[in-house]
């Protein structure tokens, strides 16, 4: 038997290819939407991948089920409670799918969603009658649970799903022996819960010991742990949700559209026509220079997650990268099924080296050169963009906390008659709020090099949760 695990870090995203080499047998768990990985190794190990499973339906990526049934005809499964707009296979509480080496089982296990399963599975030539593993999707993480409350907009509440989860836990998945291993769809940095390991395996003992969410307590108390404190979900997630049951084109297809080449003139037209203008260089490169009205989202951090949560789905988008670099940037929109891509400047930045009055660059300033102007006779507006939590852990005195994520529904709170100095923990959000508050006419503005990252560094004062 053949398990191996994928993790894809931007989207903090575990996918999985198990494999029966008795019978030549792929199986494809929760895979990304680009999938040549999981056909370069089923080719390496000598598999046919007839499979693919969705232990539910992802919030934060778009799946590429679609993707292996039209490539390797796969045959793809679905918990029994789910509704999807193609043929799939309905796997109920105690189905198998039993190959010579290997055996899988179905575990209905409700609760971040209703259709969510998780899967056992059995190495024959190890042990027959206890499972070797248990592929636990969104339903057991390494540290936490599945929040319970992402399908709210889809008629279901949090307190309904909370109870499920936790007849879920202990009726399916506490029972299982300590051995067993535990392998999750995600780990430290998704948005999916609230205190994810950064770890990507563990055993279900070692989770019986160490995970807050498996102690002893009340259905009730369990109901009010894991809906409270929860990170705010991107917008794109219900979007991401309700796509991944659709008949919809595959990542190919998209990227044919999105690698187009379109001359300057064209961009600048397509701009001034409400086509968003997507920036995804470094941020020190972007505020060397950039082209006006554009949005930083640099690839270098939560590209995706930030893509989707402050670009506007029903807008085309144009991307400006460094040459070479056009693919990854439409690759991983697709990843969350942001397809209306329409292509990329040709030549970059190059190609506004005749046009100096379309180029803006941003203001910058190290952590000591802000606290002078701060402690200056005419300081400026201090805006912190972290979270919440982010800021009450530790924060610079007087800054104003406005969270990225809410950044433009709040922009009426920013002044346009005062200096503003923007920063977040390293400088890569920043960047993106700088060029939001472009876009809406705020220019008088000083990013802080290196975030509050630089500021500590620097030494300077800091008001801490424990500070009195």
């Amino acid at each position: 038997m053949i398990l191996k695990q994928y993790y894809l870090g931007c989207l903090a995203h575990a996918s999985y290819l198990l494999g029966d080499e008795a019978s030549a047998t792929g199986v494809v768990v929760d895979p990304q939407r680009d999938i040549q990985q999981y056909l370069v190794d089923a080719e390496k190990f000598g598999l046919m991948i007839r499979h693919v499973f969705l232990t539910h339906f992802h919030a934060d990526f778009l799946a590429g089920h679609l993707e292996l049934r039209d490539r390797c005809g796969a045959r793809i499964h679905l918990g029994a409670q789910a509704k999807a707009e193609y043929a799939f296979v309905p796997m109920k509480d105690g189905d198998t799918l039993d190959f010579p080496g290997m055996r899988l089982q179905i575990l209905e296990t409700p609760g971040h969603t209703i259709e969510s399963i998780s899967i056992l599975v059995f190495d024959l030539a190890r042990d027959s009658s206890k499972p070797y593993a248990v592929l636990t999707g969104d339903t057991l993480f390494i540290g936490d649970v599945g929040r319970p409350d992402l399908r709210a907009s889809l008629g279901w509440t949090a307190a309904d799903l909370g109870a499920r989860l936790y007849d879920s836990l202990h009726e399916k998945l506490l029972p299982l022996p300590d051995e067993t291993l535990v392998y999750p769809a995600h780990g430290a940095g998704s948005l999916c819960g609230k205190q994810l390991s950064s770890d990507t395996v563990s055993s279900l003992g070692d989770q019986r010991r160490m995970n807050y969410a498996l102690q002893p307590m009340s259905k009730e108390a369990f109901i009010a742990l894991v809906t409270a404190d929860q990170p705010d979900a991107p917008p794109y997630f219900t979007y991401d949700a309700i796509l991944n049951t659709r008949e919809r084109p595959t990542l190919d297809q998209n990227l044919e559209q999105a690698l187009r080449p379109i001359e300057l003139d064209e961009v600048i037209r397509l701009g001034d026509a409400g086509v968003q203008v997507l920036d995804v260089r470094d941020p020190a490169e972007y505020a060397k220079g950039h082209l006006a009205g554009s949005l930083n989202i640099g690839l270098g951090g939560q590209y995706a997650t930030w893509a989707g949560t402050v670009l506007d789905r029903a807008r085309p988008i144009v991307i400006i990268a460094e040459p070479g670099r056009e693919q990854e940037a439409a690759l991983r929109l697709g990843r969350i099924g942001f397809d209306h891509v329409k292509g990329f400047l040709r030549g970059g930045m190059e190609a506004l080296a005749d046009r100096p009055d379309l180029v803006w660059p941003t203001e910058r300033a190290s952590a000591p050169m802000v606290a002078d102007e701060l402690a200056g006779g005419d300081p400026p507006l201090l805006l912190d963009i972290r979270n919440p939590r982010e800021w009450t852990a530790k924060h610079i005195d007087g800054s104003v906390n406005v969270p990225l994520n809410h950044l433009q529904e709040r922009i009426a709170e920013i002044p346009r008659d005062r200096r503003v100095a923007v920063h977040c923990a390293g400088g890569y959000r920043s960047s993106i709020a700088v060029s939001i508050l472009h876009q809406h006419g705020i220019s008088n503005l000083i990013e802080m090099a290196g975030g509050l990252a630089a500021w500590e560094a620097a030494r300077l004062p800091l008001v801490t949760a424990a500070s009195p």
